[in-house]
């Protein structure tokens, strides 16, 4: 049998550890720090020697699952205001939930909760994404539609959720020499582009009722966290009965974001 090469072993290491790493944000979400390696060894489906070999206690393995995540934390706001704006000024039939025929869409045509069908026309995939999208956003405006977006990233990804949850707790259950950067890293890259976006909502609102200026420098993260705090308690509640993704939209209307 011809020897695997290093490239082919990498790829298998990198493998099994996301595969880790999802198992193990599964069984946080139900146990918490109650959270044991063979827990997760049984979720994944591996034997318990070789989720040690990679991962010797479950701080080091929470610690890596929270990073490996915070690399996809920023995602949800990737697209930009001016498009979500432009979709909003764009598509004033959908406010009102009916199409130009008069007939209601559908909930996952609405807000883009079923999935694409594997065609193999990515062209095809992207549009559809894009439509829903800028659905979204006709009807909950800038921050709504990324807030309506976030929970959608959540019901795939529970490792992301629970970095947003453990976020509000400041970290709170890590070692004080790991929670510090995360902490630091979390607000620099999530919270201060959310707050820069409440912000430039509220000034636009602002304008069109000549209702007073953006909020003070302090109050601007606060009021991002607050909104994030909020999106998940909510989401727990759904995630708990597994129908996050498609009890997205109507979470983003109940905290009318």
């Amino acid at each position: 049998m011809t020897p695997r090469t290093k490239e082919q072993n990498d790829e298998i290491r990198l493998r099994r550890l996301a595969q880790i790493r999802k198992a193990a944000a599964d069984v946080f979400l139900n146990k918490g720090p109650l959270l044991e390696i063979r827990d997760v060894a049984a979720q994944a489906g591996l034997g318990y020697g070789t989720v040690y070999h990679y991962y010797s206690n479950k701080g080091d393995l929470l610690q890596d699952l929270l990073w490996d995540a915070f690399e996809r934390a920023g995602e949800w706001l990737a697209a930009p205001l001016e498009a979500t704006l432009e979709a909003t000024l764009e598509a004033p039939l959908e406010v009102s939930g009916a199409s130009a025929s008069g007939k209601a869409p559908a909930a996952d045509e609405h807000f883009g909760l079923a999935a694409a069908a594997d065609t193999g026309n990515s062209a095809s995939v992207d549009s559809r994404n894009g439509s829903s999208e800028a659905a979204a956003a006709a009807e909950l405006g800038p921050v709504g539609a990324a807030g309506f977006r976030l929970l959608q990233l959540w019901a795939e990804d529970h490792a992301l959720y629970l970095l947003f949850k453990m976020a509000g707790e400041d970290f709170a259950s890590l070692p004080e020499a790991r929670s510090v950067t995360l902490s630091a890293s979390f607000r620099r890259e999530v919270l201060a582009p959310l707050a820069s976006l409440l912000d430039t909502e509220r000034a636009v609102d602002g304008a069109a009722a000549s209702c007073g200026n953006a909020a003070e420098p302090p109050y601007q993260l606060q009021r991002a966290e607050m909104l994030l705090a909020a999106l998940v308690g909510c989401a727990s509640i759904s995630l708990r009965r597994g129908k996050l993704h498609e009890e997205a939209g109507d979470i983003a209307r109940f905290l009318k974001l």
